[in-house]
């Protein structure tokens, strides 16, 4: 027992205060990257890694042990960099956006001057949409896309490729039109399609209060990152949605710090 323990500690004799640098320099960008797929639902990529590496970490540690001359050390640490860069390459707009989040929150409430026209209006728009459907108890979900939905839930509905405006959602969502129904999908400053259908949530433990559309927009913000607001057609109640959790009973101000903080993100895709 003694001999091993002293060929393990032989692995860390040549070990230098630059080489903990590197080694702590690749935790803080692995937990980073741990933090994004989380955040994307990507948890199962987190716990094969967490297996791959604890396989290879054993590997390298049984030939290091047995053929002292071999750097291990290097070949762990390739493989820690390889597996970073795939997260980088995979998950580009997500490392993006939470790298930037903090800046555009603070940018929202310190310049908000720096808003184009056309985003600024499109957000007077939707607010405006929403709170009149609130008001006449008229049933919405309104998906605040990034242009990463499914093909599949964009060709369930009609492609339309028009300017927000809130004369045409309401129309859209105006009880017993032919696109009521289903869910609009609004990408930059356009309606992009309209009538969508959505996966419904797969949480059992929702509240009875939480109809088809509710479910819908959780369900949608479960797999994808998106933000859904939801207008309740029994209620009025406006909801938003994001990442499987829903937040009901949203005031005007938090309407508008939604749609900003999607429009500013926008703007540094």
């Amino acid at each position: 027992m003694a001999e091993l323990f002293d060929k393990i500690a032989q692995i860390f004799v040549n070990f230098k205060w630059f080489n903990l640098i590197e080694i702590f320099a690749y935790f803080i960008l692995i937990c980073f990257s741990f933090i994004v797929l989380k955040s994307n639902k990507a948890k199962s990529v987190i716990i094969y890694f967490c297996v791959f590496g604890l396989i290879s970490a054993i590997v390298l540690i049984a030939i290091k042990m047995n053929k002292p001359e071999f750097n291990g050390a290097y070949y762990f640490i390739g493989l820690l960099l390889l597996f970073v860069v795939s997260i980088v390459v995979l998950f580009a707009t997500e490392i993006k956006r939470a790298i930037w989040n903090r800046r555009t929150t603070m940018s929202m409430h310190g310049d908000s001057g720096k808003f184009n026209n056309d985003a600024s209006q499109s957000i007077e728009e939707i607010i405006k949409a929403v709170q009149n459907m609130s008001k006449n108890d008229v049933g919405a979900i309104i998906i605040l896309s990034n242009g990463n939905l499914p093909n599949g839930v964009l060709e369930s509905g009609v492609y339309l490729d028009a300017d927000i405006s809130s004369e045409l959602i309401e129309s859209i969502f105006f009880p017993k039109t032919a696109l009521h129904d289903g869910a609009m999908i609004l990408y930059k400053n356009k309606i992009q399609s309209a009538g969508c259908f959505l996966p419904l949530a797969q949480e059992i433990n929702l509240s009875k209060e939480l109809g088809s559309r509710h479910r819908a927009g959780i369900g949608l913000t479960e797999t994808v990152n998106v933000t859904a607001i939801i207008v309740s057609e029994e209620t009025g109640i406006i909801s938003i949605a994001k990442g499987g959790k829903i937040i009901r009973y949203v005031d005007t101000n938090t309407l508008r710090e939604t749609l900003k903080q999607f429009y500013w993100q926008d703007l540094i895709d």
